[in-house]
């Protein structure tokens, strides 16, 4: 046998494929399967080594140490700039490599993995996902246009080579954190075509993504890590790039498919179903690769898969780490990547840059940019003031630029100063049973709403928090950044004294009497230890003071990226925390000139501040510059450049249900929410003033399959260099569908300095207007009367213009001979969709009351009988399947007991006269049963 060096394999000259193959057949069946798990281990006798899919790199390296902490990705889209999003990937991209070659990682478990586990193309359809932080957009195309952006820079440009590779998350229709693994997204084909998939389409068709994560939920009642959509969509996509796309699983969701998902049967049956369906790596239990392998080993031994499902996934990772250089360290482009790019003052400037340009002006009637030059003192206020917060997948803080700091750093400069209040109660507990004080310290107590609060330490700055391994208590932490957060407390009133409860845990605290060790795990108040809470320093009160002692005020708000929202828990509405909301009405009351910012990972209900306020800004948590940034825009010396990236509701406005997915139905997002936003996606103010004018497009009349040339002229009209967004939308004002209110085409940003003016250019193609057209099964773009928008916002609308589709009218829906799917409706009332095997296929079925289906325009012309696809699990003696046009009733048909929900029979009803014309088709479902397809017959 040759050395392991000439083998062929390790040829560079030769094809990447052939070497993948060539290296594939060396290995063992037991090798091969081992390499399933997260954790790929070495294979010495081919100088192989250990391989680690996964590190998390949402917005700057996560998990591995002190990396540059760029703003959350909601905060990259609201800059809505593209060369922007790319360049903070790359040099995310630059220190992930630094990380994999010159800091070490667990014994055992490979060098860092250059798979970086981003970006996340979720839509932010709901403003109370706990996760809202990790998305860009409520928009498909622009969180597709960023995401793009994005991995092109997380990839690099080398013909041959990846500088890391970007895994898209999480695939598919992920948008709730509670009960996130059992619940299931309903998602219509044209809900599921126009909005959800259409995030992920262009990212993987430009060829920048090279792999995917399988989300926890299910669609349609089907778990995403067994979903068909992952041939039928995701790597169809991809198969014009010439490359496959390495899809992961989401940790521990192989397991999940069993329980608590009840799915299958046994772990063997869900593993080997995940393969097949085109999972290629499990994370699952951890490093303890030998659970999740024995299970696929079972199912190779049960015949469930086979060798080549094996191979088909292991073959793709083989060519992920080929293109990763792993066996070209001499040829690949990024090997010299040394450690100094950490931090690097390059990346410390990108850092300001995109913190600055993702803050965002809401609302302002003159009060900002505040002029330092006259402003001697500036109160700043609240909870965000003198700190700043690190998110669960952000890396960990070089340092640290406070709004205060950054305040301070500028007014200093011209003889102001900067007066900080957290609004904070400081507090002392001491305990009845010793008479000592909880933690020999007075305690910041800071509330986050709904009585959750954080005691710090009036000395040292540092946390409350419980260590699960003994339930003690230590005041010992600088950030609160940890799974099981053990920084959340309640001081629960009772007699007179308050008892200190565990927000994780629910236990409280108690004293020994005998060396006064407090713990916390008494189970139930009656056991727990009273505490005397004697309150030191009143927090609103040294807040007014403070915003009295000031010219301005600027009340710094919103989340703690580990609290309330997050990952594993939504938010239960929109409104800013109580606490903070009469910390802000204290301050507002005594100084008319405030400032409110919001530091927050999503929206909030602003409408009292929207109302009272001269001036609102947000921003996301904006990594380490976030304080130089804020004071940069609110001082003037940098232009308010964001503009916000979802919805921003009213308090009073109903938003629908979390887990109802059908953005066309329920009225999600701009483009078919009915009520006004307070503000509206696409919103940002700007210290300039912008003209739109000269909106021309080539041609007034266009065909389904060609496009128009647009050009409008954007001018700066004001006395500043500012930046502007031009948002190009379009709309269908006859549509035979529930078309949207209006539909993001195209954007530019765009930098002008006074006076100046500049022509830009769009292409407009028939693809920007089609729908998902339910009939054929495809994309179509309708002929009719369309209109093409200009606008500041999705509510500000500068310039339109008329646009015709030409051709002739869409043919009505064919009806007979033919199976018509139960899910291709046109509309719906009391419906839920949910899976029609296993495997593949959808099915309709009643949500509590009988379920109504309408599908219009439907030629059902010598229609002589009705069939229906049906199945039902248990004898309903109500189950029936019902047929209605305008006429009145066509046929009814009892559903029998086919004895599994995957079981699935045909039952038939002859019509009592042939059907004349087009109709339109009303199907009622009574009873409880599954509805699959249907097919009406002709005599013939």
């Amino acid at each position: 046998m040759p050395a392991v060096d000439r083998l062929p394999f390790r040829d560079p000259s030769l094809p990447t494929r052939k070497r993948v193959d060539d290296l594939l057949g060396r290995l063992t069946p037991d090798e091969r399967l081992a390499m399933l798990h997260q954790y790929s281990p070495a294979v010495p006798r081919l100088g192989l080594a250990a391989f680690r899919t996964g590190t998390e790199a949402l917005h700057g390296v996560a998990w591995l140490g002190t990396a540059t902490v760029f703003p959350q990705a909601v905060g990259l889209g609201a800059t809505w700039d593209e060369e922007l999003v790319h360049r903070v990937a790359e040099a995310t991209a630059v220190e992930l490599r630094a990380f994999h070659y010159h800091r070490p990682t667990a014994v055992g478990t490979g060098r860092n993995s250059l798979q970086a586990w981003a970006p996340v193309l979720n839509l932010l359809r709901d403003p109370r996902w706990g996760r809202n932080e990790e998305g860009y957009s409520e928009d498909p195309l622009h969180t597709a246009r960023l995401g793009t952006a994005f991995c092109r820079g997380l990839a690099g440009d080398h013909h041959r080579f990846l500088r890391t590779a970007p895994v898209l998350k999480h695939f598919l229709a992920y948008n709730n954190e509670d009960d996130r693994c059992t619940t299931s997204s309903g998602l219509r084909p044209r809900v599921l075509q126009e909005y959800d998939l259409a995030a992920f389409r262009p990212v993987v068709a430009s060829g920048a993504a090279t792999g995917a994560m399988a989300g926890y939920n299910l669609v349609n009642g089907r778990p995403c890590h067994v979903s068909p959509l992952m041939r039928d969509e995701l790597r169809r996509w991809a198969e014009p790039t010439g490359r496959e796309l390495f899809v992961v699983s989401d940790a521990e969701a192989p397991s999940n498919l069993v329980d608590p998902e009840h799915y299958f049967d046994d772990h063997a049956e869900s593993h080997a179903a995940a393969l097949k369906a085109g999972i290629d790596s499990f994370t699952d239990h951890g490093q303890d690769s030998a659970t999740p392998v024995g299970r696929l080993r079972e199912a190779l031994r049960r015949g469930l898969i086979d060798q080549s499902d094996v191979d088909r996934a292991v073959r793709r990772q083989l060519e992920l780490r080929f293109r990763l250089g792993e066996f070209d360290p001499e040829l690949d482009p990024y090997t010299a990547t040394g450690p100094e790019v950490i931090d690097c003052p390059e990346h410390r400037a990108l850092a300001l840059r995109s913190a600055t340009e993702s803050v965002t002006l809401l609302r302002n009637t003159g009060l900002l940019p505040i002029d330092a030059t006259t402003t001697r003192r500036v109160a700043v206020i609240g909870p965000f003031a003198g700190t700043l917060c690190e998110d669960w997948y952000s890396g960990t803080f070089p340092y640290q630029v406070t709004v205060a700091d950054g305040l301070s750093a500028v007014l200093g400069s011209y003889g102001g100063e900067v007066v900080v209040a957290d609004g904070a109660d400081r507090v002392a507990l001491r305990s009845r049973t010793t008479g000592e004080l909880l933690g020999k310290t007075a305690f910041d107590v800071l509330d986050w709403g709904d009585g959750v609060l954080t005691l710090r330490s009036a000395e040292t700055r540092r946390y409350l928090s419980l260590k699960r391994a003994d339930g003690s208590l230590a005041a010992d932490q600088d950030q609160i950044k940890s799974w099981d957060v053990g920084e959340t407390f309640r001081l629960v009133p009772v007699d007179g004294s308050v008892l200190l409860q565990s927000v994780l845990t629910d236990r409280y605290a108690v004293v020994d009497p005998v060396d006064g060790r407090v713990t916390v795990t008494a189970e139930t108040p009656d056991a727990a230890e009273r505490w005397e809470r004697e309150v030191l320093c009143d927090g609103t009160a040294d807040a007014v003071a403070a915003a009295l002692s000031a010219d301005v005020a600027v009340v710094v708000l919103g989340n703690q990226p580990l609290i309330g929202g997050r990952e594993t828990r939504d938010r239960a509405g929109i409104a800013l925390p109580e606490p903070q909301e009469s910390l802000l009405r204290s301050v507002a009351g005594v100084r008319r000139d405030t400032v409110l910012v919001v530091m927050s990972s999503y929206p909030y209900a602003l409408d009292w501040a929207d109302e009272h306020l001269p001036a609102v800004v947000w921003t996301s948590h904006g990594g380490q510059e976030t304080g130089r940034a804020v004071a940069a825009v609110l001082l003037g010396e940098a232009e308010p450049a964001g503009r916000l990236p979802q919805t921003w509701y009213r308090g009073d406005d109903e938003l629908p249900h979390p887990l109802d997915y059908d953005v066309i139905k329920a009225g999600w997002t701009y483009q078919y929410h009915r009520a006004a936003p307070l503000y509206p996606f696409g919103h940002g103010l700007s210290y300039t003033r912008f003209e739109h004018r000269d909106l021309f497009l080539s041609a007034g009349v266009i065909t389904a399959n060609s496009a128009v040339d647009v050009s409008v002229t954007l001018a700066n009209t004001g006395a500043r260099t500012g930046s502007e967004v031009v948002q190009l939308y379009v709309r269908a004002l006859d549509a035979r569908y529930e078309a949207p209110r209006l539909r993001l085409a195209d954007f530019r940003k765009v930098v002008l300095a006074p006076g100046e003016s500049r022509v830009l250019s769009f292409r407009l193609s028939s693809e920007h207007l089609a729908h998902w057209d339910v009939t054929t099964g495809a994309f179509a773009t309708d002929p009719g009367t369309y209109e093409l928008l200009v606008a500041r916002s999705a509510e500000d609308v500068v310039l339109t213009a008329p646009l015709t589709v030409a051709g002739p009218p869409p043919a009505p829906r064919a009806g007979v001979d033919r199976r018509v799917l139960a899910v291709d409706f046109d509309d719906y009332d009391s419906a839920s969709l949910v899976d029609a095997t296993r495997t593949t296929g959808d099915a309709v079925t009643p949500a509590g009351a009988p379920a109504t289906l309408w599908f219009r325009s439907t030629d059902l012309s010598g229609a002589v009988r009705v069939e229906a696809e049906v199945s039902a699990e248990g004898n309903d003696p109500a189950a029936r399947v019902a047929f209605w046009t305008d006429g009145g009733l066509l046929a009814e048909i009892p559903v029998p007991d086919t004895g599994d929900r995957y079981r699935w029979t045909t039952v038939t009803a002859a019509l009592p006269a042939p059907v004349v014309g087009v109709q339109d088709l009303r199907v009622t479902l009574h009873g409880s049963f599954r509805l699959t397809a249907f097919r009406f017959g002709s005599a013939d």
